[in-house]
């Protein structure tokens, strides 16, 4: 092994490092790797760690900028298997490509800060490079990628361990998880409603016609938030103060309002939406017309847009507050998303399996909602284009909206085990929050979209420059706002089950695989009652030291999860830092595959009338003495069978129905004594070789009616002149009882 290294290490030191897409050498200076002098020393220190380190199985290798998991792994007795790229530089560019086209893969919020690139490593002596190249062929015992395809899962053996499970796109794509949570009742008895806002799929038609009644029905519970809001005066939404508002509805408002008939229909419209959800309407007839048509549904959606988004001036509807309210009060205790859904129906538009704020927009028109979508047809014939009702009254800080990015870990599918960590951080947009535009930069507050903006002047002075805040500044704001209690109370708990029931409708479609664990960062928003609402949740959420906020929680959520995963297997009392045990699914035992061997158990049913066994006849080919001759019988009338005979056949019927056919009877009779059963068709004259067989030898023959006339007689036997006998013809089973001529002279003299 030293013979090796060392040869190894000179002629590295003499062969220029040159990538395998370098021009010619004549168009390049040559470059040499200069490695420090091989240290005997050195080398044997290596040898030993790594000799411990393979025994023990601690050989483990990492692909991308996590410095913590390294260091943290080394300090751990471990030994790094390094990914060797010869031409580092097209790997990366191919790998950011691979990452923004793998849609399918989930939601993944890598930062390009947290690309491929492997950081420089404080090895001044070269040891761990060293260490790392004499373990160049042994098993990987411990793998951490920042990409799922980059390691197949099904090539694995039992004992590695790996951070990613496969298929696990049911939930971190937005489309998934909109289709999955649906599914909700299933599972648990929770309402999804309760923590993810309402989400349709564009490309699936049914969803497309249920998000379309949907938008109409948040139009007239948006006007009747309106009515009662401006009778009250409460201008927080109001758009009466934006000039671009007045502008348009100057131009577009060319018809008058009728208010009366506006509210008339929303009442209608959300009184049908009640009693749909008591099942009142199940008595009407699908013919009977709908509440608006079509051309009523357009007039009405024009009139809303031109009272709540543009302003226009409208008659009096002091009246119509009474009614109003009582609506809503009632739609209160049957719609728990009333209080997000503000007054202006926004939605927000997201490609289906896109992250980091791609390709996402806000619209509160359903004309601009729905040409949106109907622009990219690939997405359509994918459904990937989803569409989700926007938070228009959330929580904010001094102001300015943020969301929450919440870590959890999950170490099993079956059982379902899921790990909460207690720290989190809040990202803030650059610009204070306001309805009246609809830019990205007010509305989403992704890290890799805010960092190249610049703060607002109006944004407040106590939200920092980098936007983010830790989970411990956000409890000092809530102290400030006499709401600490409400942290552990109200939010924590929320993301908990947020995160749990996520993860439910989706264990039966995830591929689970022992030695596998993976870290998600699940995004969530608070409603103005602190409520948390789930957003989305992404993979391999970014471990990059953007900020100090995340320098320091990125650093101990990688640590921990190492805790989890490594010193807990180890020991189950080891300290597991922030992460808390949440939920532990009782093991569901999965029956193993038997393949195509199929197994019949039952019991031998008895027979009611057991049978005596029957004998086989094996005997041999009898010898001929001479050709025997039998007479032609005479046409003469046959005689009725005797009635002793018939009514002992008629004894037997039942037992001799269940008997086989035997063979045929031969034409003459052996000479060694047996018993053998024949089948004939009566009428018959049953005749031995040496005498005649008549009805008063007891000896001789023994008859049983047959159930049913046998069509498989293997010959028929004629009467003789002697014997005739009369009556309809029978099947009859007959035993005979051979004798030698000693033992038949013998019976006849007695």
């Amino acid at each position: 092994m030293r013979a090796d290294v060392s040869m190894e290490a000179t002629t590295c030191k003499r062969t220029p490092s040159l990538d395998s897409g370098t021009p010619p050498e004549g168009n390049v200076r040559r470059s040499f790797v200069s490695l420090p002098a091989l240290n005997p020393e050195r080398l044997r220190t290596a040898k030993a760690l790594v000799d411990k380190a393979v025994k023990m199985h601690k050989v483990f290798s990492v692909q991308g900028p996590y410095p913590v998991i390294r260091a943290a792994l080394k300090a751990r007795g471990w030994v790094e298997q390094r990914m060797h790229h010869p031409n580092h530089h097209a790997y990366q560019r191919h790998s950011k490509e691979d990452r923004a086209s793998s849609n399918d893969a989930g939601d993944s919020d890598d930062d390009d800060d947290n690309s491929d690139n492997v950081e420089k490593e404080d090895d001044p002596d070269g040891l761990y490079d060293l260490m790392s190249r004499l373990v160049r062929n042994e098993m990987v015992y411990f793998y951490w990628t920042n990409r799922r395809d980059a390691i197949d899962t099904n090539s694995l053996q039992k004992e590695q361990i790996t951070n990613h499970f496969a298929k696990a796109g049911s939930f971190t794509t937005k489309a998934g998880l909109c289709v999955n949570l649906k599914n909700l009742h299933w599972f648990d008895s929770a309402d999804p409603d309760t923590f993810f806002p309402r989400c349709y799929r564009l490309g699936a038609q049914d969803e497309k016609h249920a998000f379309i009644e949907d938008y109409r029905r948040t139009a007239c519970t948006s006007l009747l938030k309106y009515i009662v809001e401006r009778e009250q005066g409460v201008q927080g939404e109001g758009t009466s103060h934006n000039p671009q508002a007045v502008r348009k509805q100057s131009k577009r408002q060319s018809r008058p309002v009728i208010l009366s008939q506006m509210i008339d229909s929303a009442l209608k419209v959300c009184q049908e939406f009640l009693d749909s959800l008591e099942h009142r309407d199940i008595d009407i007839s699908m013919e009977t017309p709908q509440t608006l048509t079509k051309e009523e549904w357009a007039e009405f959606i024009d009139s809303y847009y031109l009272v709540v988004h543009d302003g226009a001036k409208i008659e009096n509807s002091d009246h119509y507050v009474t009614f109003c309210k009582a609506m809503l009060e009632k739609l209160a205790e049957v719609c728990p998303q009333l209080d997000i859904d503000g007054m202006h129906n926004i939605w927000i538009i997201k490609p289906g399996a896109k992250s980091r704020g791609r390709g996402i927009k806000c619209a509160k028109r359903l004309d601009q909602i729905l040409s949106v979508v109907e622009g990219d047809p690939t997405l359509i014939k994918e459904s990937k284009w989803v569409v989700q009702k926007y938070l228009e009254r959330p929580l904010l800080v001094h102001g300015t909206k943020f969301d929450v990015r919440q870590w959890f870990l999950v170490t099993d599918w079956n059982p379902l085990t899921v790990w909460f960590y207690k720290k989190c951080y809040l990202r803030f947009s650059t610009q204070p929050y306001s309805l009246h535009t609809l830019d990205s930069s007010v509305h989403l507050c992704n890290n890799s979209i805010q960092k190249h903006l610049r703060p607002s002047q109006q944004r407040h002075r106590s939200i920092p420059e980098d936007n983010m805040w830790s989970d411990d500044q956000f409890k000092t704001f809530l102290s400030s706002q006499g709401q600490e209690a409400q942290w552990q109370e109200v939010v924590v708990p929320g993301m908990k089950k947020g995160v749990i029931h996520a993860l439910q409708t989706t264990q039966d479609l995830m591929k689970s695989r022992k030695n596998t664990f993976e870290l998600y960062g699940a995004d969530f928003m608070l409603g103005q009652d602190l409520r948390p609402w789930l957003i989305e949740v992404n993979v391999s959420p970014t471990m990059a030291p953007s900020t100090p906020v995340t320098a320091r929680l990125c650093t101990a959520v990688q640590e921990d999860t190492l805790r989890v995963v490594l010193d807990r297997r180890a020991d189950r009392t080891a300290n597991t830092g922030d992460f808390q045990l949440i939920y532990k699914q009782a093991a569901v035992e999965v029956p193993k595959y038997v393949g195509i061997n199929l197994l019949v158990e039952g019991y031998k049913m008895k027979c009611p009338c057991p049978l005596p066994p029957l004998r086989s006849s094996n005997r041999s080919a009898p010898k001929r003495r001479g050709p025997v001759k039998e007479k032609e019988p005479a046409a003469e009338k046959i005689k009725p069978l005797p009635k002793m005979l018939l009514k002992n056949a008629e004894t037997q019927k039942n037992t001799s129905s269940r008997v086989p056919p035997p063979p045929p009877l031969p034409p003459e009779l052996p000479v060694p004594v047996h018993i053998e059963t024949v089948t004939l068709h009566m009428p018959v004259t049953m005749k031995s070789i040496h005498q005649p067989v008549s009805a008063q030898s007891h000896n001789v023959l023994l008859w049983k009616k047959r159930s049913e006339v046998s069509k498989v007689c293997s010959e028929k036997v004629q009467p003789s002149a002697t014997e005739k006998q009369q009556g309809p013809p029978l099947s009859l089973e007959i035993t005979v009882l051979k004798q030698s001529r000693q033992a038949a002279a013998s019976t006849l003299s007695a």
